[in-house]
């Protein structure tokens, strides 16, 4: 198809009891939805009343087993977009993000942004330079990046793995089989709440520690599991 201002774009956002925060994640997305494009949410069995307060300000809110790699499939399973662009609950486009996408995907097949870390912590403005050096490095986007796709290159892809983790760097090593992706150094904001909660160096290095168990070969369920005790 022709990459033009009529394409349109299937917002996906993943959530798993979020009510504090969903209803502002939502409000952002409104300007993008009155210029045509969808906002699909999926709900991982919230507890708390993250599915009533998404109804009304998404095209469709829908349920699936928990985990972000499942919910972010069965997103795209439904979604109606030429594109899909895959956002976390805590992370904020850019503005006319809808723009920038389209113009990158007229040129590659998959693309994601540079982040900010939305933090008062001198530390993790270092961090957020990192991720995007190392991601235009070696072509893998974490979910912070709001990795967006062509339909095509994401169904070519296979989707996400059905993993408990990790399926961010997964699915970039499946769609970097066709090719590098639009690296965009226009930034998204993400919370720094998972750094500051727990300590940001200690935060740091624990992720580290993931992504190399996960490199040399670790069960992803496996690291999920220390991921939940130790986060």
């Amino acid at each position: 198809m022709t990459w033009g201002p009529a394409v349109r774009l299937s917002i996906i956002v993943p959530v798993l009891n979020e009510a504090a925060g969903i209803v502002p994640a939502l409000e952002a997305l409104q300007p993008l939805r009155a210029r045509g494009h969808e906002v699909v949410v999926v709900d991982g069995g919230s507890t708390d009343s993250t599915f009533e307060l998404a109804q009304g300000r998404a095209d469709r809110v829908l349920a699936a087993p928990r985990g972000r790699a499942v919910q972010m499939n069965a997103g795209a399973a439904t979604a109606a977009g030429d594109a899909l662009v895959f956002l976390h609950a805590d992370t904020r486009l850019p503005d006319h993000a809808d723009r920038l996408i389209i113009d990158a995907l007229a040129r590659r097949r998959w693309g994601r942004f540079d982040v900010r870390i939305e933090s008062a912590h001198p530390m993790l403005a270092v961090v957020g330079t990192m991720m995007n050096f190392r991601s235009r490095l070696t072509g893998i986007a974490t979910g912070d990046q709001a990795i967006f796709a062509t339909r095509a290159a994401f169904h070519e892809a296979g989707g996400f793995p059905a993993i408990a983790l990790m399926e961010d760097l997964a699915l970039s090593a499946r769609l970097g089989r066709g090719g590098s992706p639009a690296c965009l150094s226009e930034k998204v904001s993400t919370s720094g709440r998972r750094w500051e909660r727990n300590g940001v160096l200690a935060t740091i290095l624990l992720m580290w520690r993931l992504r190399l168990a996960y490199f040399f070969g670790a069960d992803p369920g496996r690291l999920a599991r220390l991921y939940a005790r130790e986060a």
